[in-house]
């Protein structure tokens, strides 16, 4: 997985909003973003093959970047069409700096169109499956791939014209142009080796990261432990630290990078805010008092949740507010420590491309997290934000390592705003409890059924519907709670489980049965995209 700077200390660089990052690896690669929706699966398939990679805009200077010593460029898909005016372009560092490309899609368009090649509408646009013929065998970038693949494809234009000095290194039926590439290491792929429907593609990006780039593999996980915590420290010093303790793997990987650096510096602040599951709160603060040796504050604070809440329904509304309230709890709870300098979370990197609003970014913003975006523009501790740079399952691999419990480290995704994003309309205590006992079944069943594992994550949703139904002879109208269950690699894009009937049918039955005024049950069967995976 990991490595940013092995060998030697790379000191910590402090950004406008004041969160520590890791600065000066010894080799990277860069994705330009077009707008895909594989851009953070590209960046993921980079760092599965142990070399650290950053999304960055297309509007990116090199003086933005230098630092990360970039070895390569990865050039992503995009929605636009090169040949319209105002589409998006690579910068021109990317060619002037002799840089090894691959060009993914528009990628390998944008690529074509710059350097004097020919982009035109296709007669056909090509989705799906096709097979990939090399023209001619020792191209490094296919080393130890068949002659022929199958490929994923996407496109409604390709190339007509290669640019000068490229030449096309493999076809399907339907585009005579699939590769392209020159002797120096620049390459363009009409289709996408980052997703699973192109089995050998990882091999494809392997052979770009290695051949063409020279990479070492210095992303690993005892690589990125070591240079977290010497990064810590530098940035606390003899500083105090509170950590929001949630018992997800998140704050507890974070957790426990920031205890390991700097010791007894850090508290640990477990809120109830009335907002988690049947009998969490309680379930956290035993397995924390357990396993977790920092210093643990259990800070109650219901009522003070659901009053601030009380009224709203809009849910960026939402997670605003409760974004406020974590840190003014955090400052009462700072006030009896006495002094606090700083606030350690564990946002996580899908976080912060989700939440990007960048004016150079052609990514629409999606949705505002609880950890980026969520947070009062006045607070009085400043971020450390140690695993801002990982995804979900690196940040496993971290935890593991750090010698958590698996019950931790591999606990379903909870959301930050806890439940509050789970009930449609406005949060009260009685929904609460209707959702609380809806999810307990749902949980009981995909747990009892062996699905746990199998599902990224699993949930009810408490909807703003209500319908009419019949519980004995007796008419009712009663609302409807919604089951969502996924399947997912970095939550990134999501496929709705497919959950047994029987398995379904029972937690309809038992939902229907057991929480009071809950009378029909349906199941969301929205991928990601178009729908998110949580409901608001």
């Amino acid at each position: 997985m990991v490595n940013p700077g092995t060998g030697h200390n790379s000191a910590p660089m402090e950004s406008p909003e004041g969160v520590t990052h890791l600065t000066s690896p010894r080799e990277s690669v860069l994705v330009i973003d077009f707008g895909s929706q594989y851009s953070m699966l590209i960046a993921r398939r980079v760092r599965e093959s142990h070399v650290y990679c950053e999304i960055v805009s297309h509007g990116s200077t090199w003086e933005s970047v230098a630092h990360l010593n970039p070895r390569g460029v990865i050039l992503s898909g995009g929605p636009a069409s090169v040949y319209e005016e105002g589409a998006p372009l690579a910068p021109q560092w990317v060619y002037d700096k002799g840089l090894p490309v691959l060009g993914i899609c528009y990628g390998m368009q944008v690529m074509a169109h710059q350097l004097g090649g020919s982009v035109k509408p296709a007669a056909k646009r090509e989705y799906g499956h096709a097979v990939m013929h090399q023209c001619s065998s020792g191209n490094s970038i296919f080393d130890a791939l068949p002659e022929s693949m199958q490929v994923w494809m996407s496109h409604g234009d390709h190339i007509t014209e290669p640019p000068p000095g490229f030449a096309a290194l493999a076809y399907t039926d339907n585009s005579p142009i699939t590769v392209m590439g020159d002797d120096r290491h620049r390459y363009g792929l009409q289709f996408h080796p980052e997703v699973v429907h192109t089995p050998q593609g990882k091999a494809i990006i392997e052979n770009f990261l290695y051949k063409a780039c020279k990479c070492e593999g210095l992303w690993t996980t005892g690589n990125f432990i070591n240079e977290s915590i010497t990064s810590i420290q530098d940035r606390v010093g003899t500083g105090k630290v509170i950590c929001a303790l949630s018992g997800g793997v998140d704050s507890a990987v974070a957790a426990t990078l920031v205890h390991r650096a700097v010791g007894d510096q850090l508290t640990c602040i477990f809120v109830n805010n009335g907002l988690m599951r049947r009998n969490e709160p309680e379930q956290v603060r035993e397995v924390f008092e357990k396993h977790f040796k920092a210093n643990l504050i259990y800070s109650e604070a219901t009522e003070n949740f659901l009053g601030a809440l009380q009224g709203v329904v809009d849910p960026e509304t939402k997670r605003k507010i409760i974004g406020e309230e974590f840190i003014r709890v955090f400052d009462e709870e700072a006030a009896g420590i006495g002094e606090v300098d700083f606030l350690a979370q564990g946002t996580l990197y899908p976080d912060v491309i989700e939440s990007e609003t960048s004016d150079n970014t052609v990514s629409a913003k999606i949705k505002t997290h609880h950890n980026v975006g969520g947070l009062p523009e006045h607070m009085k501790l400043k971020l450390v934000e140690p695993l801002r740079n990982l995804f979900k399952d690196e940040v496993r691999n971290v935890g593991l390592e750090l010698g958590l419990p698996e019950e931790i480290v591999h606990r379903q995704p909870f959301p930050g705003p806890g439940l509050a994003i789970r009930i449609i309309g406005e949060v009260t205590y009685d929904k609460l409890e209707i959702l609380r006992a809806a999810d307990a079944i749902v949980m009981d069943e995909i747990r009892s059924n062996g699905l746990y594992d199998e599902t990224w994550q699993s949930f009810a949703v408490l909807t703003d519907t209500r319908s009419v139904g019949v519980v004995g002879d007796l008419r009712t109208y009663g609302h409807v709670i919604a089951i969502r269950a996924v399947t997912s690699e970095d939550a990134m894009t999501a496929d709705w489980a497919r959950i047994p009937h029987d398995v379904l049918a029972r937690m309809s039955s038992r939902i229907a049965n057991e929480v009071p005024d809950v009378n029909r049950v349906v199941y969301d069967i929205t991928s990601k995209p178009p729908g998110t995976i949580e409901w608001e």
